[in-house]
């Protein structure tokens, strides 16, 4: 809980910022009349979540109407003439320096914290170079965003050299937001992960699929290829360790199987407490079709104390798809039909005898 000091010092710096922000607008609408060729918005400076870094956020309204706002946390190096150790309360100005212009940016700061405006100039070579390499239609708005993602000449050679299919600009840009480099890459062709496709890349990095991720599977014997298998395992929460404790259990479930398990819920525990119910040994699509149609651990018991000790798993998976329920045949025992088979009361069941 917030001590009331605490609570005062938030109220302070976020009026601090407020302050600063209303005391550069008009600076900022002067400017960008005056000034053709660059791009003014407001920034916002506050400590990071982790040593030399600072959580950096650069806001603009667009002229055909719209805002933006992009926030995270940036290393300390790139602000270049920036002090912002300093105690206190200071005017600052510093520039971050990209391939694709430069971010001229002034206000103040108070003990980390504090906003101001910016000035983006566009490198006027950035475009020509990038065309150079095969990376076209890039405009003003284009341009500050790889700016803002740091996609640098030298980046997008080192993509261009991965021979890729599908890499354009958006790619480029897409590749930097989600953290796809050259690194990573050599990484999953080192695990024998095929990787051809840009869009491929993003999608493993969304959701997930990284060299360990591959190598853990490997380990526990399963060689998977296809690339949208590996993205359906992370989805679905297919791990290492499921696959090591269901050959453990006896099973050899391929890729589908292993989809088809997590989306339903038979997983190793629910095995597990399947074969104390006297069920093991079950096949796969038998375990799945029981998750389908309800067939639990306690439907089972239930039926033992009805009189039912072990019927077939396809007579369990007739009784939940029909509505033979413990519930159905205490019904009919109290009324002295006591000595049914599975196979009549689902045929009751069937023809609607209640």
């Amino acid at each position: 809980m917030q001590t009331e000091e605490e609570a005062m010092a938030i109220h302070r710096r976020q009026a601090l910022i407020c302050y600063i922000l209303l005391a550069f607008t008009l600076v900022v609408t002067l400017i960008a009349k005056a000034t053709d060729n660059t791009t003014t918005g407001n920034w916002t400076m506050s400590p990071g979540s982790q040593p030399g870094t600072v959580e950096f956020g650069l806001m603009r309204h667009h002229e055909t109407g719209g805002f933006s706002h992009f926030q995270s946390d940036w290393p300390l190096s790139a602000f270049r003439g920036l002090d912002a150790s300093k105690p206190g309360k200071q005017e600052v100005r510093f520039t971050i320096a990209r391939d694709a212009g430069k971010f001229d940016c002034q206000g103040y700061l108070e003990n980390g914290t504090g906003a101001g405006v910016f000035h983006f100039t566009p490198d006027p070579n950035y475009t020509r170079d990038m065309k150079a390499l095969g990376f076209v239609g890039i405009d003003a708005e284009k341009q500050i965003s790889m700016a803002l993602m740091d996609v640098t000449l030298d980046f997008a050679r080192k993509m261009k050299s991965e021979n890729l299919n599908g890499l354009d600009t958006d790619q480029l840009i897409a590749f930097r937001i989600h953290g796809v480099t050259p690194e990573f890459i050599e990484a999953l062709r080192k695990e024998g992960v095929r990787v051809s496709e840009a869009d491929e890349l993003v999608a493993f990095r969304i959701h997930g699929v990284t060299p360990e991720f591959v190598a853990g599977l490997r380990k526990e014997g399963m060689h998977v290829t296809d690339n949208d298998e590996l993205v359906a395992f992370r989805i679905h929460g297919v791990t290492p360790e499921m696959v090591r404790a269901l050959h453990e259990a006896g099973y050899q479930p391929d890729a589908d199987n292993l989809v088809a398990m997590r989306i339903h819920g038979a997983t190793p525990e629910w095995i597990a407490s399947l074969q104390k119910a006297g069920y093991d040994h079950m096949d796969i699509d038998e375990l799945i079709a029981f998750r389908i149609h309800g067939v639990s651990p306690d439907f089972i018991e239930k039926l033992k104390s009805l009189g039912y000790p072990h019927p077939d798993p396809d007579q369990l998976v007739a009784m939940r798809i029909h509505g033979v329920s413990p519930e159905y045949i205490s019904q009919l025992q109290a009324r002295g039909l006591k000595s049914l088979t599975v196979d009549q009361l689902v045929d009751m069941r069937i023809h609607g005898i209640n």
